[in-house]
């Protein structure tokens, strides 16, 4: 009984949802092309962030060497770009990476990766409800904030003088949300802001290139010493000089932080059901979108080291600062004008992608109904944008700006990793399993009993073809030689557990490589696990690039399988592993609330059979 029980709750666990064939009348409702997807996934990647985020990293964290930070990061966001434009042509529903996760590894994958996607999403709307408070603060060129920790600093404690300018951004970011949610001209506004935010960008790259000076990047100590910071022969915080102060860990850390900035391409996903010819435009749209951004963070970031040396950055610091320190105060105000557009620009959208995976998981029942209810004439849970909102002004209370930035980060991180290895999976299935859209969409009209029926014969079908006189057996030969040219019951498990080893392997690999001294000086231990790992991770790919491929034919489909996905998890890894304690120990908590609704709600009344 016990192990029956235990059977059961497994398979609740990996059940997997049914696509529905979308509606006919659907296809009227398109009008997104290639160019438009595009735009869009600008507009939401090039947005607050570029304001403030390069300041956080040059600071204390890469130094000049913050322009590979963000093509670090670029190189990682791409190569979740190509695994999300593959799901997007093979899975043409909108739900981003919980519905792919969903089709392809089960229940317990998707209200993980759907739990995380909602953590990104509060973590920004903190991030953007303390970009409010620098943009203000810069439009007044500081002196809220000089009222605020003078005046009443004096009577009451710094803690609740930042309580005070919390609750005066928040509660009018929240009402002002919901006051505008209902304006179908928001979308010509939003287009306003983000031209201008994009006008603004480009006069700081041209700026830093003639205001710049090269010097910037090769900082000694002497230059320390005449700017008096001459308290210690090693420099401390600030580093050693250079391009790379904080050397390889220090760009590995920036990256980290960093890849926060290239998240907004999962709005494309969720605009497939608008998109023209989605087979075509989404992966375009998402791979042309990223390289723009990882441009344009290029070019600021490089503006930005060049015009001021980096220990010259306060925390905190915004991009329209820069320009007072090399004497352009008419140029601080432009800046600090694309700030607040840009700003503005966040506030209008922030709440639609968060709206739309709560709602999928509530319809899902894998969290409450209730966070499902829709306000009338709109498309939007509005129980889900109060409560949420709330906890978002909540974490922008008690978190720092770099916290909420890794936050987020390391929440998308995680999902991407989990996208790339459904596509490691969904590759090497038997036509009709795990995300082949043919045997997973089903007819509207075909009726339950229908459903049933067809689901109990396809269960009779693989169980004869399991236990049949032509079923195959796992053997040596069997791994590197597979007898069959297209994916079988069994070489699709093999490619299951073998991408399960991988991951696990990466992980310890990245572990080693990031908190193992010695490596680089030859100390012979962690060089030993490190090649270990290597050789085992090496096989273990060999034998899934040695099984068959699915050969369903798609519009595209990720190139050089199975070491394009691994590469995508292995710098997704990495980049996680940079994180600190304290944002492990956030990620915790979170994780905790959150298997503890599924545990208790989710895992019971889920719909999927």
């Amino acid at each position: 009984m016990l192990c029956q029980a235990l059977l059961r709750f497994g398979q609740k666990l990996v059940r997997r949802r049914k696509l529905w064939q979308p509606l006919a009348e659907d296809e009227q409702a398109r009008s997104l092309n290639t160019l438009d997807l595009v735009a869009l996934g600008v507009s939401y990647t090039v947005d607050i962030s570029v304001y403030f985020l390069a300041g956080e990293v040059v600071r204390d964290q890469a130094g000049p060497a913050t322009v590979i930070c963000f093509l670090v990061a670029g190189l990682s966001s791409v190569l979740a770009g190509l695994c999300y434009a593959e799901f997007g042509v093979r899975v043409p529903h909108s739900g981003s990476s919980y519905l792919y996760t969903y089709v392809t590894v089960g229940e317990l994958g998707a209200f993980v990766t759907g739990w995380n996607l909602i953590l990104s999403f509060v973590a920004y709307i903190a991030v953007v409800i303390r970009a409010w408070t620098l943009a203000l603060n810069n439009l007044f060129r500081n002196q809220i904030s000089q009222i605020l920790h003078g005046s009443i600093s004096s009577h009451v404690s710094h803690i609740f003088a930042e309580i005070l300018g919390f609750f005066v951004v928040g509660p009018m970011f929240l009402l002002m949300e919901l006051l505008t949610r209902n304006v179908r001209q928001l979308s010509l506004v939003t287009k306003g802001f983000t031209l201008v935010n994009l006008l603004v960008v480009s006069f700081v790259i041209i700026s830093g290139f003639i205001k710049g000076n090269v010097h910037n990047w090769k900082l000694t100590e002497e230059d320390y010493i005449q700017a008096g910071l001459n308290d210690t022969s090693s420099l401390g915080p600030l580093g050693s000089g250079g391009f790379v102060p904080f050397g390889f860990q220090g760009i590995l850390r920036g990256s980290a932080t960093c890849f926060y900035a290239f998240i907004g391409f999962e709005y494309i996903v969720a605009k497939v059901k608008k998109a023209k010819n989605p087979h075509r435009s989404i992966p375009m749209g998402i791979v042309i979108s990223l390289l723009i951004c990882v441009l344009v963070y290029f070019g600021v970031s490089a503006a930005l080291t060049l015009m001021m040396p980096y220990y010259q950055l306060q925390p905190g610091s915004t991009l329209p600062e820069i320009f007072l320190h090399i004497g352009w105060a008419p140029a601080y105000y432009i800046v600090a004008f694309g700030f607040f557009c840009s700003l503005s620009d966040s506030f209008l959208g922030y709440m639609f992608p968060i709206s739309q995976a709560i709602y999928m998981m509530a319809e899902d029942r894998l969290l409450f109904p209730v966070l499902a209810r829709i306000e009338t004439g709109s498309y939007a849970p509005m129980a889900a944008t109060v409560i949420f909102g709330i906890i978002g002004a909540i974490m922008a209370f008690f978190l720092g700006l770099t916290n909420l930035l890794d936050l987020m980060s390391v929440g998308a991180l995680l999902d991407y990793s989990l996208v790339a290895f459904c596509v490691l999976i969904v590759r090497y299935q038997p036509e009709g399993k795990n995300g082949g859209n043919e045997a997973q969409v089903q007819e509207e009209n075909g009726g339950n009993e229908a459903q049933v029926q067809e689901e109990n014969g396809g269960n009779e079908a693989q169980v004869q073809e399991e236990s049949g006189p032509a079923a195959e057996k796992l053997t040596l030969q069997a791994l590197f030689f597979p007898g069959s040219p297209t994916p079988t019951p069994l070489s699709g498990r093999v490619v299951y557990v073998c991408s399960s080893l991988l991951a696990l392997l990466l992980t310890l690999l990245c572990l080693v490589l990031a908190h193992w001294p010695g490596l680089l000086s030859g100390d012979p231990g962690p060089i030993t696990v490190d090649v270990l790992l290597l050789v085992l991770i090496t096989g273990i790919t060999g034998v899934i690039w040695r099984q068959p491929q699915n050969s369903t034919r798609l519009p595209f489909k990720v190139p050089a399988l199975p070491l394009l996905p691994l590469l995508s998890i292995f710098v997704n890894v990495c980049l996680m592993m940079q994180m600190t304690a304290a944002t492990w120990a956030q990620l915790g908590v979170w994780m905790l609330i959150g298997f503890a609704i599924y545990l208790s709600y989710g895992i019971w009344h889920s719909l999927v059979p």
